[in-house]
């Protein structure tokens, strides 16, 4: 019984777009005699996906020889140590321009070709501003030290090469202090007006008499009143008697 796979087509797509190289043509010099040679490297990039500002990244960086089109070392001249420093330029995006990476490389036999990396470089920097922008392979060194360069090579074709989207999104948004007043004050004000009676000067109850206060001073007043009245039938019966 056969069994069969079915893989989406977007799927071989992305695929086959993730593991396509670019031919990197350099012109490598060596800075101790003015030797040129013309060089082709295959360059695969792999640009992160979940870059963010402030954090350093790494992009992926896997270069192999064209054959034929191998860089070779001088017959002379040549320290032992020898390192590969790679780059990648980035454009579109503000302060982020390159990457670079480093790689320890095999013993240098002069006049054979001098042996690239067999593992991924990891080509860092750290983005400081959001922003979307490209990312492209750039020129390569061979040297003990970033500083003491022993062989450069610049890039021939940099505009026949593939420009890889970089997206570096914003930081998140946060949400600022309210400028309007705070809940206690609303409240505070809510209830001073319902403990402050209206017209309180005009019955003297005062800011703070508030209705209870008003009921007790009608209560007071109705029992001053039933006094008066009662005074007012007791005289009236003395004299009637008399």
């Amino acid at each position: 019984m056969r069994v069969l796979l079915l893989v989406p087509a977007a799927t071989l797509l992305l695929s086959s777009a993730a593991a396509r190289a670019d031919v990197v043509e350099y012109e490598c010099k060596v800075r101790a005699t003015g030797e040129t040679q013309d060089v082709k490297v295959e360059v695969e990039l792999t640009v992160p996906t979940d870059a963010q500002v402030g954090e350093e990244m790494a992009i992926g960086w896997h270069g192999s020889y064209v054959k034929d089109s191998e860089l070779r070392a001088p017959a002379a001249g040549l320290e032992d140590g020898l390192k590969l420093y790679a780059y990648a330029g980035i454009s579109g995006i503000d302060k982020l321009t390159s990457a670079t990476g480093v790689a320890e490389l095999e013993p240098i036999i002069p006049g054979a070709p001098i042996p690239l990396p067999a593992t991924t470089v990891n080509l860092k920097t750290t983005p400081k501003n959001p922003g979307t922008g490209t990312v492209r392979a750039a020129s390569i060194n061979f040297g003990t030290d970033s500083s003491e360069r022993a062989i450069e090579c610049e890039v021939k074709n940099k505009e026949a090469l593939t420009k890889h989207p970089l997206t570096i999104p914003g930081a998140g948004e946060t949400t600022s202090p309210s400028s309007s007043p705070s809940n206690s004050t609303t409240t505070s004000e809510t209830d001073t007006k319902t403990r402050t009676p209206a017209g309180a000067a005009d019955t003297g109850g005062g800011g703070e008499a508030g209705p209870d206060g008003r009921v007790l001073i009608g209560v007071g007043s109705l029992l001053v009143l039933a006094s008066a009245t009662g005074l007012v039938l007791r005289r009236r019966r003395v004299v009637a008697g008399l």
